[in-house]
């Protein structure tokens, strides 16, 4: 099975979701949304006309709110189905110290819930001055509401791109603090090790799926057109949940490779994904698929 790259256009979609300005240290790129799919013609065949898809919402409690607002924007029916969620990482209790320490020139921000974590270690630390990171504008939106403006957002949602990118800091350390989910790969510290950074990971929170779903809740889920995606723990409970040969039948559209990767690790066929992970061409790409069903008839 492979994935083949097929075009977003965001001209389609009528979603204009701007990017956050660029930052301090931040290297500029536009967003841009080319989902890759497995297939950009074969859908769900049990439409019943042209009506509305509907759409599977499965990231943790709090975290659809922005998704669900874009998407209701287009009369699109969105169904919550939260099916990850958070634990501690054993170096947890160790990050506030780390964070008080000052000896970092960067904490490397990879996630909303990474920058959660953050949040709460650097309040009970007292609120020290860093320096700050986010793979993305979702994560620098957590940041920044928390009062911890990022100083670095790489040019694509990726941990490499950010290790390939993060600028040196004059005079500094080269010492960068990695807050990390237990489940999360090494893409970031290695191309940050590559760049001549020195990196402490930490450990400090696991993603894992749920084994239950309420009854009421998944029969709408299982009734849907379109699931979405933001890890790869989500795939695994979905599929747990809904079984293969349903979860085949539908549209799966991921917030970027990673998830995408797992989707046709679990034998899911329709994936899609924009190039440029994060929340906005995440959207777009929910939008056009939602026609893409509607225009051809293929809608539950």
């Amino acid at each position: 099975m492979q994935l083949h790259a097929s075009k977003c256009s965001p001209r389609q979609t009528n979603v204009h979701v701007q990017r956050q300005q660029p930052r301090k240290w931040h290297s500029a790129r536009s967003a841009s949304c080319s989902p890759l799919g497995t297939s950009s013609t074969s859908h769900a065949a049990h439409a019943t006309g042209g009506s509305c898809p509907s759409v599977v919402l499965t990231r943790e409690h709090g975290k659809n709110d922005k998704m669900l607002q874009e998407l209701s924007k287009q009369d699109i029916q969105c169904i919550e189905l939260p099916l990850i969620e958070h634990a501690h990482g054993p170096d947890r209790p160790q990050l506030p110290a780390a964070v008080a320490s000052g000896a970092f020139d960067w904490i490397t921000i990879t996630s909303p819930e990474a920058a959660n974590v953050l949040i709460e270690a650097w309040s009970q630390a007292g609120k020290p001055k860093l320096r700050v990171a986010a793979v993305g504008g979702g994560t620098a939106d957590v940041l920044s509401q928390a009062g911890i403006a990022p100083e670095f957002v790489p040019s694509k949602a990726l941990g490499k791109n950010m290790g390939g990118e993060l600028p040196h800091v004059p005079g500094g350390s080269d010492r960068v603090l990695y807050p990390a989910s237990c489940k999360a790969s090494t893409d970031l510290q290695d191309s940050l090790q590559a760049s001549g950074f020195q990196v402490d990971r930490m450990d400090t929170y696991d993603t894992r799926g749920v084994s239950s779903a309420p009854e009421d809740l998944l029969g709408k889920a299982l009734a849907a057109d379109i699931v979405t995606f933001g890890s790869p723990s989500a795939v695994k409970a979905w599929v747990s949940l809904a079984g293969l040969e349903t979860a085949k039948d539908k549209v799966n559209v991921c917030i970027g490779s990673t998830s995408a990767r797992a989707c046709e690790a679990a034998g899911l066929s329709k994936v899609y994904f924009p190039e440029a992970p994060g929340i906005e061409g995440w959207v777009e790409c929910v939008v056009q698929q939602c026609r893409s069903l509607q225009s051809s008839g293929v809608s539950s």
